[in-house]
């Protein structure tokens, strides 16, 4: 016969909040890679793996310039359906946060951590879109200037 293991009750929950795969998500279509290689560099902070902080950003800053890259130099890139690349990159985001931090992010609700709100992650996302927007608008001003006229 098993038995189950008894709940520790003098046990403390976590003590920081993470962002879950989900904000993660929403963050990233919102904001676009830059804000999801930051909420992935936080959770990273707060689970007390530093090198995974900077591997989280370089992916993040990457993974902006490779779909503004394409963006601005695929030919015929506006028959794209607007929506279809932030689909894309949050997809693609969310599988790699599941990888690479979905046993934490489960260890940590199981162990009655706190996950950030939706409130707290719409405005993050938001503020990565001015972010990424005012990155925009500095490129296309200074490389292609021709183009604002």
């Amino acid at each position: 016969m098993q038995t189950q293991p008894k709940e520790d009750i003098l046990s403390l929950p976590p003590t920081h909040k993470l962002y879950s795969d989900r904000a993660i998500a929403l963050a990233t279509f919102l904001g676009g890679p830059l804000t999801g290689g930051y909420l992935a560099a936080e959770n990273f902070k707060q689970l007390g793996a530093p090198r995974k902080v900077k591997i989280a950003w370089v992916t993040g800053i990457v993974a902006f310039v490779i779909v503004m890259g394409g963006v601005i130099l695929v030919p015929g890139i506006s028959r794209v359906p607007s929506y279809i690349i932030p689909l894309f990159y949050t997809g693609v985001t969310q599988v790699l946060i599941q990888r690479s931090q979905g046993a934490a992010l489960k260890a940590h609700v199981e162990n009655r951590g706190l996950l950030y709100s939706l409130w707290r992650v719409a405005l993050v996302g938001l503020i990565g879109a001015a972010i990424t927007l005012a990155i925009v608008f500095a490129i296309v001003y200074f490389f292609f200037p021709d183009e604002l006229s």
